[in-house]
């Protein structure tokens, strides 16, 4: 252990690294902002970095621009501590977890808040489906604040928030990109925008079709992207952002395997998954309005409005399961800021209102046909109602104390047109109220000091009430809120002007945590289900740096260490397919699917102007498939490295980027993350060695 810490503390020193810049659709190469005073909205109110209390990441556009395929935030998050991003199949369907939170989640994203340019992306119970409306080859940057957010955006953020920002148009009355990507795999993505600024009114419409065959049998997947804002500014005081987005994605789903078929053929499929034709396809139409009327220097509102429709099915082992979900929802927040130099005041108060209808129908799979036996067919209505207080206090310009205060309602009403064989309708209501405080000190120009302590609330989600192992249809009555209280101390700043340095801790308890089991109705013995059941106590360090000891050479990090352990008072049994293993969570054993380390490096060097060489590597140490942890069942610790040659190009009027990418440079066996699968199809196989060549042309 005395090894491993000099090891990283020699790392650490030698590649510590500062935020990436922001740019926009036609913007220039930009000199880098100062980190501790980059403006971020995140926490509901537009602050600079120093002044937010929160554990806090910015990924910017340099970095982006920089991902072999830009279908997925696997690639885009890599430089964020906490974060833990699992790719099914190489494709764009993902888990995503900040500090575990989530991480349990068999489809979908849970205990994260997700905003796209504003608007929710998650449902009324918390639930994000999946990030298809997000177009990563168009997005300016994204802000990743972890821990505990739940006094901001209630139980949809008790891990963290994910604030993703697209690009803008051009400043420009027309301008426009191109974007061809070519890969491994039959790999190809292409993208075309345009924007500008007419008059008081700045414009980007994008459209992009992207598909590949994956890298195991049965992973081919293709999709379309139509993404279109335009922000009015006709004064001073008000700001609208209309947005319109259509999203059309079709993932087919090789499932996990077993320890022995990886052994034997890592690129194989389950042997359900092809005879199923198992696969999920998704249809979403949404349209909001993002506003903002400043009255004076002491009183202005922002909201926004939306509603989204989405087309879903799900063919698993068993069933197709149908799905019509219509979302509207609506927030608004007042903010007041009063005071003089010495003690300055920024109180927001507000509420968010969340609906959504769900129309479902389940019937049998019949080998990749559809059978005539509806197995469900019922109505879900959800809907989210909170009030939130937020108070900033301003004290001189060193000190600031952030508290915010929240109560959250929601209620699903579940109405069984099925009626057979019983009525499963009923109805599941949560409520709580939520605090956080922390402060944020700036004792000197470059270092900036942070610590919170908040409280998360993580109710069930929609696909965790709607799987219930009683009946076919009706929700799943044994489910309860987790409950979590976390602690943060950190430090970042810069030293000079080539270091820039993110170093945090965190101790986080939780109670009543989700948790995955099967049944053993031969009907529904592939489902999975849920249940509340446990508890966990969770320490982490997080690192992020950058580091420019010469100009031409600019090096990036991002470490995690992650202690997440049970603290059940009982032995919980866990349910095998095969009853005769017997296997507990015990008090003391670590999470599933939590390695301790996680070690990103990035390096860049500009070979002569313009043309740039890349190197990274990416390490993450053992983690266990269940919470019976048994070594010989752990996934391996693993390293794979991957590389990039970048050419950027102006010819006249005309500007661009050659890019070359490979990743998984080693063609490495490895197992990219693993599932607490009761009948042994825990593993899930990483793609081996990839090229990836893009070409990109700014008009």
């Amino acid at each position: 252990m005395k090894k491993l810490i000099l090891l990283f503390v020699i790392i650490f020193m030698a590649t510590l690294q500062a935020f990436p810049q922001v740019e926009s659709l036609d913007s220039a190469k930009k000199e880098y902002q100062y980190p501790l005073e980059i403006l971020i909205t995140a926490p509901r109110l537009t602050m600079p970095l120093k002044e937010n209390s929160f554990a806090t990441s910015i990924v910017g556009y340099d970095f982006l621009s920089t991902m072999p395929r830009t279908i997925s935030p696997d690639d885009a998050l890599k430089l964020v501590p906490g974060v833990k991003v699992d790719n099914q199949a190489n494709g764009e369907r993902i888990h995503l977890s900040i500090r575990g939170q989530g991480i349990l989640t068999e489809r979908g994203i849970r205990g994260i808040k997700i905003l796209l340019d504003g608007i929710p992306v998650n449902d009324p119970s918390g639930f994000a489906p999946d990030f298809f409306d997000v177009d990563w080859a168009t997005v300016e940057r994204v802000e990743v604040l972890r821990g505990p957010g739940a006094s901001l955006y209630g139980g949809s953020s008790s891990g963290g928030i994910l604030n993703i920002i697209t690009q803008n148009g051009s400043s420009k009355p027309l301008s426009g990109q191109g974007l061809i990507s070519y890969g491994s795999n039959n790999f190809f993505k292409g993208l075309g925008q345009f924007g500008g600024t007419v008059g008081d009114v700045n414009y980007r419409v994008s459209y992009s079709r992207e598909y590949g065959d994956g890298y195991r049998d049965h992973t081919h997947f293709f999709g379309n992207n139509i993404y279109g804002k335009a922000t009015y500014t006709p004064n001073k005081y008000l700001t609208l952002t209309p947005i319109v987005s259509y999203s059309e994605k079709y993932h087919e789903n090789p499932e996990g395997i077993n320890l022995e078929q990886y052994n034997l053929d890592p690129k194989a499929s389950n042997p359900d998954a092809i005879p199923y034709n198992e696969y999920l396809e998704t249809n979403r139409l949404y349209a909001g309005l993002v506003g903002s009327v400043n009255i004076n220097a002491n009183h202005d509102f922002s909201f926004n409005i939306y509603s989204k429709r989405t087309l879903f099915t799900e063919a698993n082992n068993h069933t197709f399961n149908d799905r019509n979900i219509q979302t509207p929802g609506a927030s608004v927040q007042y903010n007041l800021h009063f005071g003089g130099k010495k003690l300055k005041n920024h109180i927001s108060v507000g509420t968010d209102l969340a609906f959504q209808k769900i129309l479902e129908t389940r019937v049998e799979n019949q080998h990749s046909v559809r059978g005539n036996t509806i197995l469900s067919n019922q109505k879900i209505e959800q809907r989210g109602l909170s009030a939130f207080l937020i108070d900033r206090v301003d004290i001189g310009d060193k000190f600031n104390v952030m508290a915010s205060l929240r109560y959250d309602d929601i209620k699903n009403t579940l109405t069984d047109n099925l009626k057979d064989p019983y009525d499963a309708s009923g109805d599941a209501k949560f409520h709580q109220t939520t605090a956080r405080i922390g402060f944020a000190y700036t004792p000197v120009p470059n270092v900036n000091i942070y610590a919170n302590v908040g409280q998360g609330f993580l109710p069930p989600a929609t696909e965790e009430l709607a799987q219930n192992p009683d009946n076919f249809g009706g929700f799943n009555v044994h489910l309860s809120p987790a409950t979590s209280i976390g602690e943060d101390i950190g430090v970042r700043g810069t030293i000079g002007n080539k270091l820039y340095y993110d170093i945090g801790g965190f101790f986080l308890t939780t109670k009543n945590d989700f948790d995955r089991y099967r049944i053993t109705d031969p009907l529904r013995n592939q489902e999975t289900f849920y249940k509340t059941e446990g508890s966990s106590r969770r320490i982490g360090v997080e690192v992020y740096g950058k580091y420019t000891p010469i100009k031409p050479l600019m090096v990036q990090l991002a470490y995690t260490y992650s202690n997440f352990k049970y603290t059940n008072d009982v032995p919980s049994r866990i349910v095998m397919d095969d009853t005769s293993i017997v296997k507990y969570a015990k008090d003391g054993n670590y999470l599933p699917n939590s390695p301790q380390h996680q070690l990103y490096i990035d390096a860049q060097y500009e070979i002569v102007p313009h043309l740039f060489i890349g190197l990274n590597s990416e390490t993450l140490s053992k983690a266990y498939i269940d919470g019976a942890n048994i070594e010989d069942e752990a996934v391996k610790a693993y390293t794979l490295f991957g590389g990039r040659l970048v050419y950027q190009f102006n010819l006249k009027s005309i500007a661009g980027q050659i890019s070359f990418n490979v990743t998984n440079l080693g063609d490495t066996k490895y197992v990219a993350f693993s599932e607490p699968d009761p009948g042994g199809n825990a593993y899930q196989p990483g793609a081996g060695r990839q090229f990836f060549g893009s070409l990109k042309i700014n008009l």
